[in-house]
């Protein structure tokens, strides 16, 4: 979906993301709020891209992304260095940040997620898909690294908070 299709979509995606990531109990307002901010601030960048996933007509899983601006800003905060080639492809426009990658309990372990991270990322001119997953997310970390996925190490994109893990794939082109 554009991003206007997303924006009509937003409200069935927010649910979805509380459901997914059901937290602790009475939070689901402020996590749903939260999650729409960051979606509005999402849809607004290049390249903006949401798919979603139905099964007997209910929303399933969803996932969205965008291309990473054109500056090694995307990378500001990494622990270590650069890879050279992961800046190259940030400067040439052909990186694809992949972000909120979800499934509704009742459908996981049914193929949906890879489905889902393939479909976005198959837009032509990327070369590269990066991702950012907390340091302790073990699911997440095993289905990367099941779709091909590696790490690039700890990265702290906010001053204040905790460092999450930085993950690259290389797409066929």
């Amino acid at each position: 979906m554009s991003r206007w299709q997303a924006d009509a979509a937003r409200e069935a995606v927010a649910d979805l993301y509380v459901e997914a990531y059901r937290g602790t109990a009475g939070e689901e307002f402020r996590d749903r709020q939260e999650y729409l901010r960051r979606l509005g601030e999402h849809v607004q960048r290049t390249g903006f891209e949401l798919v979603t996933a139905t099964m007997g007509g209910a929303l399933a899983g969803s996932v969205y992304g965008y291309r990473a601006e054109r500056t090694d800003q995307w990378w500001h905060g990494l622990h270590g260095e650069l890879p050279a080639e992961a800046a190259e492809l940030t400067a040439a426009g052909r990186t694809f940040v992949m972000t909120e990658l979800m499934v509704a309990p009742s459908f996981r372990r049914r193929g949906i997620a890879t489905r889902l991270q393939e479909s976005l990322l198959t837009p032509s001119g990327i070369t590269l898909a990066v991702t950012l997953i907390d340091q302790d997310d073990e699911p997440a970390r095993l289905a990367l690294t099941s779709w091909q996925w590696e790490s690039l190490g700890k990265i702290t994109p906010v001053p204040d908070r905790p460092p999450l893990e930085a993950w690259t794939r290389r797409l066929p082109r």
